[in-house]
C-alpha cells in the first residue's frame, strides 16, 4: 500500500530529522534511505525534498556543507543544528501523541481493525 501524498507531506520533516539525527548526508542519499526504510511504500523525489532541505536551513534546522567526493564530485551534504535536533524531539512527540489517540481511538470502535 502507497502512503497518501498530505501524509507523505506531513512526515517529510520528522523523518528528514530523524535521519540526520544518525549523522550527515547527502539528498539522494536521504532519499534511498528513506525507501529502504519504508519497504518503498513512501517515494520521495529530488525536486520535492532539494526544496524542503532548503527551507529547513532557512529555519535553522540543519546546516549543509558542499565537499568533493571520491569521484571529485561537489556534494552537499546536510547535518542537524542543536535547533533541529530540539524540533527532532517536539516532532517525535507529537507523533507518537498521535499515534496513541488513533490507537485508542481503532480499539474503541468496534469492528475496526489495525
Amino acid at each position: 500500500m502507497m502512503i497518501s501524498k498530505p501524509l507523505v507531506a506531513a512526515s517529510t520533516k520528522p523523518l528528514v530529522l530523524a535521519i540526520l539525527n544518525n549523522g550527515e548526508s547527502y539528498g539522494y542519499e536521504i532519499i534511498q534511505r528513506v525507501r529502504e526504510i519504508s519497504g518503498g511504500r513512501l517515494e520521495w523525489s529530488e525536486p520535492m525534498l532539494y526544496p524542503f532541505l532548503k527551507r529547513m536551513e532557512r529555519e535553522g534546522l540543519v546546516q549543509s556543507t558542499w565537499r568533493f567526493t571520491e569521484t571529485k564530485r561537489l556534494r552537499k551534504y546536510y547535518r542537524l543544528t542543536e535547533k533541529g535536533l530540539a524540533e527532532l524531539e517536539t516532532e517525535k512527540a507529537q507523533w507518537f501523541l498521535v499515534d496513541r489517540i488513533y490507537r485508542r481511538m481503532l480499539a474503541a470502535a468496534p469492528g475496526v481493525r489495525e
